[in-house]
């Protein structure tokens, strides 16, 4: 159940279900999972960066990768080891793959500047998890202010062959997805999957430039499911039909510094999470954005039923 180049699909980006006053809330995990198998999800990923890693212990990331693992069965689940040495990093990637994940999510730090800066970070990683461990180059330099050009991904590909996957969320991105397929064209680049993040915001153009999947955490999972699918089999019209009515929240979504307090608020009117409590430090929604982002489901619940809100879940 490794990981390989032939991964496509639906992958969720799980958030970490919290309680209000901070302790994981296990409940919720497994609501989550019982939603991503139900929408045809071919795995997952947890303790990305809208999963606030950096906010657990070590012991809770276990716990939490652990309780995915079981639950996903079948279907296959990545987790992310970025780290800030490599002797964490190999601890936690060895330790997952032991209990069943089918590889790990290395991010580039963001002190990372020059081409040689990057392959050589990568293959310092890779030494450290072992090559043994398939892996996905995570590209997000909106986020993490790490460039990184199609030519230095395809060497990152080309000198780790465990490298198995790329997440891309560039911002424009849509060239360097058709740059890199180019590449894998005229041989210079062996097969990789590419699966997109960006809470989705760019998928309908994604999946026509190359991308085999999404790999983002946007609320309605169904709804990437259903894109994935539908431009897979190249129902065009039907797939930006769906994409053009869930966009406005897809936009409200990916607002900077709020955009993760967004998707738990709306994970919980789905009833999917008991609260959109993020562990401390977070930010709170206000009342007024609650309330538009209340407006934009029931505006899309007229085209989407799965927008209709569902009654709280008692904590």
């Amino acid at each position: 159940m490794h990981l390989t180049h032939t991964a496509s699909g639906v992958f969720p980006i799980a958030p970490t279900p919290f309680m209000p006053d901070g302790r994981i809330d296990t409940a919720s995990i497994d609501r989550l999972i019982e939603r991503y198998l139900a929408c045809g999800a071919n795995g997952v990923t947890v303790l990305g960066i809208m999963g606030e890693a950096p906010k657990l212990a070590p012991e809770e990331s276990l716990d939490i990768a652990a309780r995915f693992i079981r639950g996903m069965g079948d279907a296959q689940t990545i987790v992310g080891v970025s780290a800030p040495g490599f002797a964490a990093m190999r601890s936690l990637a060895r330790s997952v793959m032991d209990m069943g994940a089918a590889g790990v999510m290395i991010a580039p730090p963001p002190h990372l500047r020059t081409d040689d800066e990057i392959a050589t970070y990568f293959a310092q990683a890779v030494e450290a998890i072992g090559t043994d461990v398939p892996w996905v180059l995570q590209d997000y330099p909106l986020t993490l202010t790490v460039v990184m050009t199609p030519a230095v991904i395809r060497r990152i590909v080309t000198d780790n062959p465990s490298c198995v996957m790329l997440k891309h969320e560039d911002w424009p991105g849509l060239d360097k997805i058709s740059t890199l397929r180019a590449f894998q064209a005229d041989g210079s680049l062996r097969p990789i999957s590419i699966l997109t993040g960006n809470g989705g915001l760019f998928l309908d153009f994604e999946m026509e430039r190359g991308a085999d999947g999404a790999m983002t955490g946007y609320a309605f999972p169904e709804m990437l499911s259903d894109m994935v699918r539908l431009s897979a089999a190249g129902h065009r019209e039907q797939a930006h039909d769906l994409f053009d009515a869930h966009l406005p929240l897809l936009r409200y979504e990916q607002q900077a510094r709020i955009g993760l307090a967004v998707r738990k608020y709306v994970l919980m009117r789905r009833g999917l999470l008991a609260s959109d409590a993020q562990r401390k430090p977070g930010p709170v929604l206000s009342a007024k954005s609650r309330a538009e982002v209340d407006f934009l489901l029931t505006r899309l619940a007229h085209h989407d039923a799965r927008a209709q809100l569902a009654p709280a879940i008692a904590a």
